[in-house]
C-alpha cells in the first residue's frame, strides 16, 4: 500500500530528501511496486525515467532487458512503467528494473484471465511425459496430456511413454489456445488447460445436439477400451461395449483409422459425447428362443480362454460361455488341456438369457430335473440323464 509523505515530515538530507521538499505531496513508492515514469533518455544499456518530476530512476544492465518487444526503440517522452528495485542508489536515483515489470505485468494479466475466463495463446517450448511446457505472455506454465483438446491428446495404442512423448514433441514451436485453471505467482506455478478453451468454443456446436441424435463420423483412433470419432468438429467415444452386439477382443477387428461409420449419441457429459453403433444395428439376442433351446447340441468355435472357462462363438453373432464347472465330470486343473482358441467342439445349451445377453454352455450331457409325483406322495425333484419320463422319489433312490 502506498503512503502520502508531507514535506514537513521529510528528515532526510538525501538526494530523495530534497527533491521531496519541493513537493507537497508524493506518492511514495516501495521496493516491487510497479510504478510509471517517462522517458528521459534511452540506449542499450540504461535508461532514465522521471518519476513524477520529483526523481530519476535508472534502470541499466540485464534489468533493462525483457522477453517481450514493449520495451525495444524507446524515445524520450514515452511512458513506461518498471518495478522499484531500490528507492535510492548512491547516485541519488532510484534503481529500477523492466524485466521485473514485465513479470508482473504478465503476471496481472494471468490473473485476470484466470478470473474472468479468458483464452489466452500459449507458445509450445518443450514437452516431457506429463505434458508440455508454455509460455504464455512471456510467463513459463505447463500443459497437462489430460487437458490438451481432443484434436492433440495422444490417443497411443498400449499407453507407450515413449510414443506418448513422440508425440508431445510434435507439437513443439506450435501455438495452442488455452484457459488458465491454476495461477500462484508466489510459486512461480501456472497451469492451463487447452481442453478448457476448446470446451468454450465448442459450446454452441455441442448444444446442437441431444442424446438419440444420428451423427456421421470420421474414426480418428482405435484404442483397448473403444473408438473416437470427429464429427461437426466434435468428437465423440464409442466404447468397445458399443461397437457391436457381439463379444470385442479387438477394436481393430471391426473398425479402421479414416473410415466413415455411422453412431447414435447415447450420452453427452459437458464436452464428453458418447456414441454406440450397436444402437443402429438389430439385437442378435432377440428372438433366440427361437433358434435355440436349452438342452440343444450345437457347434461352436473356442475364440477366448480364461481361468473360469471357455468363451464360444456358436454363430456369427452369438457367443456363449462354457464354464470350468460344466467341462468335464472330473475337476479341471489346466482348461488348455480341454479346448485351444480356434478349436471347434460340440456343447450343449444349458442357460439361455437373451435380455441379459447370456448363453451357458456345457461339454457334458445336463442332467434334466423332473418333478416326480405318486399319489399321496410327496413331490420332490430328482435328476434323470437319459429319461424324460416321471419316477417317484424313492424308487429314483
Amino acid at each position: 500500500m502506498k503512503t502520502t509523505v508531507k514535506k514537513e515530515d521529510s528528515k532526510n538530507d538525501s538526494v530523495m530528501g530534497k527533491l521531496l521538499e519541493e513537493k507537497q505531496y508524493f506518492n511514495f513508492p516501495k521496493t516491487g511496486d510497479l510504478i510509471k515514469g517517462t522517458v528521459i533518455s534511452a540506449d542499450k544499456s540504461e535508461v532514465h525515467l522521471d518519476i513524477g518530476g520529483v526523481i530519476t530512476g535508472i534502470i541499466r544492465g540485464r534489468e533493462c532487458f525483457n522477453e517481450s518487444d514493449q520495451y525495444k526503440n524507446l524515445q524520450p517522452g514515452d511512458e513506461v512503467e518498471a518495478t522499484v528495485l531500490e528507492l535510492e542508489n548512491e547516485n541519488g536515483e532510484m534503481e529500477l528494473s523492466f524485466r521485473y515489470a514485465g513479470r508482473q505485468k504478465a503476471w496481472q494479466t494471468i490473473k485476470e484471465n484466470e478470473k474472468e475466463g479468458k483464452i489466452a495463446e500459449a507458445c509450445i517450448v518443450d514437452a516431457n511425459k506429463g505434458g508440455l511446457m508454455v509460455m504464455v505472455d512471456n510467463t513459463p506454465g505447463f500443459l497437462p496430456v489430460s487437458q490438451l483438446s481432443p484434436e492433440h491428446y495422444p490417443r497411443v495404442p498400449g499407453g507407450d511413454k515413449n510414443r506418448i512423448l513422440e508425440v508431445l514433441k510434435g507439437y513443439v514451436g506450435r501455438k495452442f489456445e488455452v484457459k488458465v485453471i491454476d495461477a500462484k505467482q508466489e510459486e512461480d506455478k501456472l497451469i492451463v488447460s487447452e481442453k478448457a478453451a476448446w470446451e468454450e468454443t465448442q459450446k454452441d456446436v455441442i448444444n446442437k445436439y441431444k442424446i438419440g441424435d444420428l451423427i456421421t463420423g470420421k474414426v480418428t483412433a482405435i484404442t483397448d477400451f473403444g473408438v473416437f470419432v470427429e464429427f461437426d468438429k466434435l468428437e465423440g467415444l464409442i466404447h468397445i461395449s458399443e461397437i457391436a452386439w457381439q463379444r470385442i477382443d479387438d477394436p481393430n477387428e471391426f473398425v479402421k483409422v479414416g473410415q466413415e461409420v455411422q453412431a447414435q449419441i447415447i450420452g453427452i457429459e459437458n464436452s464428453k459425447i458418447f456414441l454406440s453403433m450397436k444402437k443402429l444395428q438389430k439385437d442378435p439376442w432377440d428372438g433366440l428362443e427361437k433358434k435355440y433351446k436349452p438342452g440343444q447340441k450345437v457347434k461352436g468355435m473356442i475364440v477366448k480362454t480364461n481361468p473360469f472357462g471357455l468363451f464360444v462363438k456358436i454363430d456369427d453373432e452369438i457367443q456363449g460361455l462354457a464354464h470350468i464347472s460344466q467341462l468335464s465330470e472330473k475337476p479341471v486343473a489346466n482348461i488348455s488341456e480341454i479346448g485351444k482358441v480356434g478349436q471347434e467342439m460340440e456343447f450343449y445349451i444349458v442357460s439361455m438369457e437373451p435380455k441379459e445377453h447370456r448363453l451357458g454352455l456345457s461339454l457334458t450331457k445336463p442332467k434334466a430335473k423332473e418333478k416326480a409325483e405318486v399319489k399321496g406322495e410327496k413331490k420332490e425333484t430328482v435328476e434323470v440323464a437319459e429319461t424324460k419320463e416321471e419316477i417317484p422319489a424313492e424308487k429314483a433312490e
